[in-house]
């Protein structure tokens, strides 16, 4: 039997079973705590840093994606603090590459997009660096648009965790980092695709997309890889 942790969480105590993380805790009990590279049934890295929280006694904020709960941990998820650093994550993240709403194929079902409706962010403090980014539309069945990415890397972990193809990697460093298929060729002349579609309905914007989708229609299934993975780990 796991052993149970008992923690606060703004103030309000809660018990987890040990080895759970902060996030799987607050989710259990409807807290909400923001994310955009965390996906139930996918491995956590910790990428979009938006899940960031206060724990007493420690000086940095930490992400709750990928802290496990521990014994007496007094817990803060919305403090002005945090909330400051989520904006400013959020502000960053639309400066960073050219995300234009109005003509996204995701607009209205885009995670990123509703992030920033509930924290309140409707413009950015930073000077946009409005990059030259590739669209990719080799692909027969699906469309890549850099300028919509985050490198939230939900979408390689799709591909290498679930579907095993390991098409999708990280070419580069830093804010010149970049997704692309099999060492960076074209994604229509990928050998290693299997056009299984994973990779686009975990797409947290509209980087990936399916052909022929008006705005209304592209509407990503995000209970397939929790299904999948439940599936794969009942024995079924």
């Amino acid at each position: 039997m796991p052993k149970i942790i008992k923690l606060k969480i703004s103030g309000m105590e809660f018990t987890a079973n040990e080895g759970s993380t902060i996030l799987d805790l607050a989710r259990a009990n409807s807290i909400f705590i923001p994310t955009l590279c965390n996906f139930k049934g996918l491995s956590n890295v910790g990428a979009c840093r938006l899940c960031m929280i206060e724990i007493r006694g420690v000086p940095r904020l930490l992400p709750a994606c990928a802290t496990l709960v521990a014994e007496g941990m007094d817990v803060t998820v919305d403090s002005p603090k945090v909330t400051k650093y989520r904006k400013m994550i959020l502000e960053l993240l639309f400066a960073e590459r050219n995300h234009v709403c109005a003509v996204c194929v995701s607009n209205g079902h885009c995670e990123l997009q509703s992030l920033a409706q509930q924290l309140g962010v409707n413009h950015t403090r930073y000077p946009y660096r409005y990059p030259i980014y590739k669209y990719d539309a080799s692909h027969p069945k699906f469309n890549y648009d850099a300028n919509r990415c985050i490198l939230c890397t939900r979408c390689m972990r799709a591909c290498e965790e679930v579907e095993g193809a390991r098409t999708w990697n990280v070419m580069g460093r830093g804010i010149n980092s970049m997704m692309v298929t099999d060492l960076n060729q074209p994604w229509g002349q990928s050998l290693s695709c299997t056009s299984c579609s994973k990779c686009v309905h975990v797409c947290p914007t509209g980087a990936l997309s399916e052909k022929n989708c008006a705005v209304g229609e592209m509407m990503p299934r995000k209970n397939v890889i929790p299904y999948l993975t439940s599936m794969r780990y009942s024995g079924r």
